[in-house]
């Protein structure tokens, strides 16, 4: 109970200091996160890239799924946040990296996951950033791969569209606020100025 607390609070004060970077009050509740989950085969991935670890709530349930020899990629931007993150889970197969998941192509430096999670809050980001990243993602996305996207509102959708030749959505509305859950594969080539590198 106590930790909880204590991420609670840190993850409240991440929020005051930048409420368009963490986008919520509360981390979002492990039934929401597991009903994400569920939209992929984590279990076989090789490689799942996290973007956006805030307190670890998705990373700790990713790494339940995860095989012994995979490995996982966790991007938090706020150093308390991943300083936090790597305390609570000192997982061999866990590396967080203190950043914007911006870099996530320079980063990954070729590898290919097979899942990629996230929760940022895409349509409160600075303008262009929440297009960046879903852009760089889809670049790096393995064949056949998935990107899982959890959102408190349904704006992004079409944005995924634009991505994505199927876009599977669930609701979590166990959830407070409810949860928008989205799953992502065969990413469009982008033809766009500006877009994926």
């Amino acid at each position: 109970m106590r930790s909880t607390l204590s991420e609670r609070l840190l993850f409240l004060r991440a929020f005051v200091a930048h409420p368009r970077r963490v986008g919520a009050v509360l981390p979002t509740s492990a039934r929401a996160v597991d009903d994400m989950l569920d939209m992929a085969d984590v279990t076989r991935a090789g490689l799942v890239v996290e973007l956006g670890a805030g307190t670890g709530s998705h990373t700790g349930r990713v790494l339940r799924r995860l095989g012994p020899q995979a490995r996982m990629v966790a991007f938090e931007i706020d150093p308390a946040l991943a300083a936090a993150v790597r305390a609570k889970l000192p997982d061999p197969r866990l590396t967080v990296v203190t950043g914007s998941a911006e870099d996530v192509v320079e980063v990954l430096d070729g590898q290919r996951p097979e899942v990629v999670v996230s929760a940022l809050p895409f349509t409160s980001l600075p303008s262009g950033v929440g297009r960046t990243i879903l852009e760089r993602t889809a670049t790096v996305l393995a064949p056949g791969g998935t990107l899982l996207v959890l959102q408190y509102s349904p704006l992004i959708a079409r944005e995924l569209s634009r991505l994505f030749g199927t876009v599977s959505r669930r609701v979590s509305p166990r959830n407070v606020p409810p949860a928008f859950l989205y799953a992502c594969r065969d990413p469009r080539e982008l033809h766009t100025a500006g877009g994926a590198r």
